[in-house]
């Protein structure tokens, strides 16, 4: 009996000792390289090992900070003058603009698996990182969102069907005559994505109320007309968005919005149905326990708590009360989306992707980018484009690709 106890304390100072190096190493992780400098300058980043190139240029980054953000004439520097006492990692990767100000967060048991593979990606070109990591500090979290965001990137150019290369000889002024792509090399856009992720509702309505004269206490989608960039500001203090893995979704529903609408260049909104549906899809890839609802100013979102869509969804089809395919072509305000409308996009979208994969590819590209006689951006003529594509691409009618979406969540739900 002696000897049992022995070896339980033996066991319980091994497991003490063990957290406590783990938080060792956390703190290790923060303390500064440079004490001259701010804990947020790059030479404090302990996993680019204080900013040397070698590693900056094996994460893929164009730089890590000095870029303009958000409206004309604002640097890096300037938001973090704005945002005097807020921590803002800035990253700039390949097609986004970060300014990254996240807390240390625990990595949960749930999102355990998920995160450990993230970071032994990330690790290949940032050997310090730990994938067995307990705590995703401030400057492990903005080099996970970097990593996160441009592989979401490449996984919407794979839904849309397009590369770079699509959209590598757009002028700011198009050739009257060439295929019509925007007039940038970012989807369209000559800007690249901007992300802006704040600890806290202060922080977002300064920078919102200061730079974009917004007063919402919500995570806000903007154009920066005058730079040809689509900005997406979200903050902490909204919903369970302290949890890493409900960020991540949010993150990515909203730069799912923002990619749709810049595909082919930002002249008129798309379509609020497939841009709901594909960011409802993707957001529910990654965990389908945090879902983002979007709502229209003045309004508030119609949410819902369920998981599972599968089966609510069934249920409305068999019920009958599921919206019609013509009837979410028409929705033009958020405001219009509940809790049917909300599944429905979801779902027709998954029954393209899993089914008409092609279709949606031909789809997504035909309603973006849309001429007048003039060459001017004119999304007048969407319900005929819409409707002529469904006719010519799939040879279904409004009411044909209802009961065929409808008989395949009753085989697949």
């Amino acid at each position: 009996m002696p000897m049992n106890t022995q070896h339980t304390q033996l066991r319980r100072l091994a497991v003490a000792m063990v957290g406590l190096l783990a938080l060792t190493a956390v703190a290790a992780a923060q303390k500064p390289l440079d004490r001259s400098k701010p804990l947020t300058d790059p030479a404090n980043d302990p996993y680019t090992r204080g900013g040397k190139e070698k590693y900056v240029e094996a994460a893929g980054y164009a730089s890590m900070g000095g870029f303009e953000f958000g409206a004309r004439d604002d640097t890096t520097t300037e938001i973090s003058a704005l945002l005097e006492g807020v921590e803002v990692r800035w990253i700039e990767t390949a097609h986004f603009e970060l300014g990254i100000a996240l807390p240390k967060v625990k990595v949960t048991k749930e999102e355990r698996k998920k995160v450990k593979a993230e970071l032994a990606k990330l690790q290949k070109a940032l050997p310090v990182v730990k994938p067995d990591t307990k705590f995703l500090d401030p400057w492990l979290r903005a080099h996970l969102y970097a990593q996160r965001l441009e592989e979401h990137y490449a996984r919407l150019q794979e839904i849309m069907g397009v590369t770079d290369e699509t959209f590598a000889a757009n002028k700011e002024i198009w050739d009257i005559g060439t295929p019509y792509f925007g007039i940038g090399p970012y989807m369209g856009q000559m800007g690249k994505f901007e992300v802006l992720l704040l600890p806290s509702e202060k922080s977002s309505r300064l920078f919102l109320t200061a730079r974009l004269g917004l007063t919402t206490k919500l995570s806000q989608r903007w154009n920066i007309r005058e730079r040809d960039t689509l900005c997406f500001i979200a903050h902490t203090g909204q919903g369970r968005l302290n949890l890493d893995e409900a960020m991540h979704g949010h993150v990515v529903f909203n730069v799912t919005q923002m990619m749709m609408n810049g595909y082919k260049h930002y002249s008129y909104d798309k379509p609020i149905w497939i841009r709901e549906g594909a960011a409802h899809w993707v957001e529910r890839e990654i965990n389908p326990r945090f879902n983002t609802f979007d709502s229209s100013e003045g309004s508030a979102a119609q949410m819902f708590k369920d998981k599972d869509w599968r089966d609510p969804t069934l249920k409305l089809v068999k019920s009958g009360d599921a919206p019609s395919f013509a009837s979410l072509v028409k929705i033009r305000t958020f405001a219009e989306l509940e809790k049917p409308q909300h599944l429905a996009t979801w779902s027709v979208f998954d029954y393209l992707i899993q089914v008409h994969p092609e279709f949606l590819k031909t789809y997504l590209a035909a309603i973006s980018g849309i001429k007048n006689e003039q060459h001017i951006d004119d999304s007048t003529t969407l319900p005929d484009v819409q409707r002529d594509l469904f006719r010519e691409e799939l040879g279904m009618s409004y009411a044909q690709f209802d009961r065929a979406w409808k008989a395949w969540v009753e085989e697949t739900y």
